[in-house]
C-alpha cells in the first residue's frame, strides 16, 4: 500500500511535466516480459505522435501491427495457419475495436485489412522508474536495475524514493541509474540527485531470467527483439496509463487532488488508497456510490490523449457493417 500510493504521487508529478504517456505496471522483460514488472513507464512522443493519438484510443495489439495484413487489399484472416483460433479471435477483435482492422465475409471465411498503415515512429525514448519510497527496504531493488540496465531495452533507468539519498545509496546502484527524490504529496516536485546514463537500447542486451546466491540465467536479447518489446511496452502505455480504473464505493472516499489530478483518497485513513484494497474488510468501510471521477476526462484534460479517436472511418467499413447486419458477403 505504501508503494501504491507514492506510485501515483510518482505518475501525478510525471504526467504535470511531461509531453509523453505515463504508465504504471507494464512487463519489462523481452524472453518473459512477466518475470519484471516495471513500476512506471513514460514514453516520450515521436515525429508521428500526432498520427498515433488520432489512430485509437486504446492499446493496438502488437501482433496486429507486425502481422502480413496491410491497408491495401484484404487477406485471410488469420494471416498464420500456427495461430491458435482463439488467440487469433482476439487479436481480430481487439483490432477493429481499437479501429485498426476492418473485416468482411467472403464465402464463409474473414478477411481483414488495416484502415491505415501504422506509425511505427510515433514514440521516441522510454524511461523506466523503479519506486522505492523507504531505501532503507530495498529488498530486490540493486537486482531489478541491474536487469534494467544490462537488458538495455528502454532509453533511461531512474530510481524514484522519499528517502535521503547518501553516497552509500548511490554506490550500491548501478552507476548509468539516475535518482529522484520526491518531495510532497498533494503537490509532488522531483529533485534530480543524479541524472540517468542513456542506454544503447539498439544494440544487444542481456537478459537476467533467474538469480540465486551463487549464479544467474541469463539469454542474450538482440536489438530486434528488443525493438519488439519497446513497440509492446509503448502501446501498452498508450492504451493502459497510469490511473485506477475506479475509485472505491464506500462513503469515506474522495477524490484527491494530487498534482491537478485526481486519485482515490480515503477521509478514514486521511491518505491515498489503493481501490482494490477497499472492502467489508476494512473497519471503516461503508457501500456507497464511488466519487464521480471521469478517469478518461481527466487523462484527456492533461495529455495528448483522445479518448474518441478510432482511426479513419471508410467507405469499405459501412459497406463492411452493411453487409454483416444483412447476411450478404462482400
Amino acid at each position: 500500500m505504501r508503494e501504491f500510493r507514492f506510485e501515483l504521487r510518482v505518475c501525478a508529478a510525471l504526467e504535470d511535466r511531461e509531453e509523453g504517456m505515463v504508465a504504471r505496471q507494464l512487463g519489462g522483460g523481452v524472453h518473459h516480459p512477466g518475470n519484471r514488472i516495471l513500476d512506471v513507464v513514460v514514453v516520450e512522443p515521436g515525429p508521428s505522435f500526432e498520427h498515433r493519438v488520432a489512430l485509437a484510443a486504446t492499446e493496438i495489439p502488437p501482433p496486429a501491427i507486425d502481422c502480413r495484413i496491410g491497408p491495401g487489399r484484404a487477406r485471410p484472416w488469420p494471416p498464420d495457419a500456427d495461430w491458435h483460433p482463439e488467440t487469433a479471435t482476439r487479436i481480430r477483435e481487439e483490432a477493429e475495436a481499437a479501429g485498426f482492422f476492418e473485416s468482411e465475409r467472403r464465402g464463409g471465411r474473414r478477411y481483414v485489412r488495416q484502415t491505415t498503415r501504422y506509425p511505427r515512429d510515433w514514440f521516441g525514448a522510454i524511461t523506466a522508474i523503479e519506486n522505492k519510497p523507504d531505501l532503507a527496504r530495498p529488498g530486490t531493488l540493486s537486482a531489478q536495475l541491474r536487469h534494467d540496465v544490462s537488458l538495455r531495452m528502454v532509453d533511461q533507468v531512474v530510481l524514484a524514493t522519499r528517502s535521503h539519498v547518501t553516497g552509500a545509496h548511490l554506490n550500491r546502484l548501478p552507476p548509468a541509474v539516475g535518482v529522484w527524490r520526491i518531495h510532497g504529496d498533494r503537490d509532488p516536485t522531483i529533485e534530480v540527485i543524479r541524472e540517468p546514463t542513456k542506454l544503447s537500447a539498439d544494440e544487444w542486451g542481456i537478459e537476467i531470467l533467474e538469480r540465486d546466491r551463487t549464479q544467474a540465467a541469463v539469454r542474450t536479447v538482440s536489438p530486434a527483439a528488443k525493438a519488439d518489446a519497446r513497440l509492446r511496452i509503448a502501446e501498452r502505455a498508450y492504451g493502459k496509463g497510469w490511473r485506477p480504473s475506479s475509485f472505491p464505493g464506500c462513503e469515506h472516499a474522495e477524490a484527491w487532488s494530487v498534482a491537478g489530478t485526481s486519485v482515490p483518497g480515503c477521509e478514514w485513513y486521511d491518505r491515498i488508497v489503493d481501490p482494490g484494497e477497499c472492502g467489508a474488510a476494512c473497519p471503516g468501510y461503508c457501500a456507497a456510490s464511488p466519487p464521480p471521477v471521469d478517469a478518461a476526462a481527466e487523462r484527456a484534460r492533461r495529455t495528448a490523449w483522445n479518448p474518441t479517436a478510432r482511426g479513419p472511418a471508410t467507405s469499405q467499413g459501412r459497406l463492411t457493417e452493411f453487409s454483416e447486419s444483412t447476411g450478404q458477403s462482400s
